[in-house]
């Protein structure tokens, strides 16, 4: 009997392994069910309501420019007009301010159909050249974009940084400039972890196809914020990255000219690429989503509430015998 008990594979008892410690085991009872369900329901309607009125109040201005800035004579043939360096890019827009902008005004660019999640794209880039000035070499996941004609290292490399967004904003109004700020538009933990002080643009494009933007070659890779914006790649083929900060009001039923240097290639995959002008409030920019997702919540709460409410009143059913459950009974030792 004792070798028996030796050789089987039963394990030693304990209220660990059979889930009998002490723990708090509420029995969801029909008042305890409704009363849930009201308490969300009047908790999320009146977040809902309070988001989605924030959101209501942010004055957002959006102007696609991609397709109004390219002149007749290359209407139907578009890549020709961007790819053309003898034919000026300088496209002017005129926008009537529906509300007051009250600054800060952030000024976003939005590109549609561009897919900076795409696998091959998202790796051609190298932190550790990004940080430190000693790594300048660690091109291995930057091809095509790693190496010059002469064989040198591109700093930064890969696709992300030669991709560079390139079109500029001057805007103006009532016949005055608006100064567009482009200091504190990037991550601080970008500037000061990700992106050496040491470290400064090399060979960057310089030979061969160029991609976008250039860089200032006396500054530090930790002062170039347009290009820190840029190389955090987005997660869906429509986005928005911030472009730069207006300190300074815009009065309603003004007229916004904006200068645009019409320099981005999205012609040849169809994408489309717009100027946005948006406030902000306690929640944010405009999401309408937040407030309209609390409220959903909180309406489906309160008509289940309902529902039970009914069902226990019409319908009632007797509460079984909690002595019954296997917590409430002594386990067999």
């Amino acid at each position: 009997m004792d070798q028996k008990n030796k050789n089987s594979k039963k394990p030693v008892y304990s209220k660990f392994s059979q889930q009998e410690l002490p723990a708090w085991k509420p029995i969801l009872t029909p008042g305890w069910v409704i009363a849930s369900y009201i308490t969300i329901g009047a908790l999320f309607i009146p977040i809902g309501l309070l988001a989605w009125t924030a959101s209501d109040s942010v004055v957002e201005i959006v102007d696609r420019y991609d397709e109004a800035c390219v002149p007749d004579d290359f209407s139907k043939n578009p890549q020709s007009y961007i790819q053309n360096p003898d034919v000026k890019k300088t496209c002017t827009r005129s926008i009537k301010v529906p509300k007051k902008l009250v600054a800060p005004i952030f000024v976003y660019y939005q590109l549609e159909n561009f897919y900076q999640n795409h696998r091959r794209f998202v790796k051609s880039r190298s932190d550790k050249q990004l940080r430190d000035v000693k790594a300048e070499n660690d091109t291995k996941f930057c091809l095509p974009v790693a190496y010059d004609y002469d064989n040198k290292p591109i700093v930064p490399c890969g696709l992300i940084a030669w991709s560079l967004f390139n079109d500029t904003y001057k805007i103006s109004t009532r016949g005055k400039d608006i100064n567009i700020e482009k200091k504190g538009i990037a991550w601080k933990s970008d500037a000061k972890a990700k992106f050496g002080s040491n470290v400064y643009p090399k060979n960057f494009q310089k030979d061969g196809l160029i991609g976008g933007a250039t860089l200032d070659e006396s500054k530090p890779l930790s002062e170039q914020e347009d290009l820190m914006v840029w190389m955090r790649t987005a997660a869906l083929p429509t986005f928005r990255k911030l472009y730069g900060k207006i300190n300074t009001d815009i009065e309603a039923h003004d007229t916004i000219k904006v200068e645009i240097q019409n320099n981005y290639n999205t012609y040849k995959f169809g994408g489309r690429k717009k100027l946005v002008l948006s406030t902000t409030t306690w929640i944010g920019g405009k999401n309408d989503f937040v407030g309209m997702a609390y409220i959903s919540v909180g309406g489906i709460c309160l008509f289940m509430a309902i529902n039970f409410i009914l069902l226990y009143v019409f319908r009632p059913r007797r509460l079984g015998d909690p002595s019954y459950l296997s917590w409430n009974r002594h386990p067999i030792t």
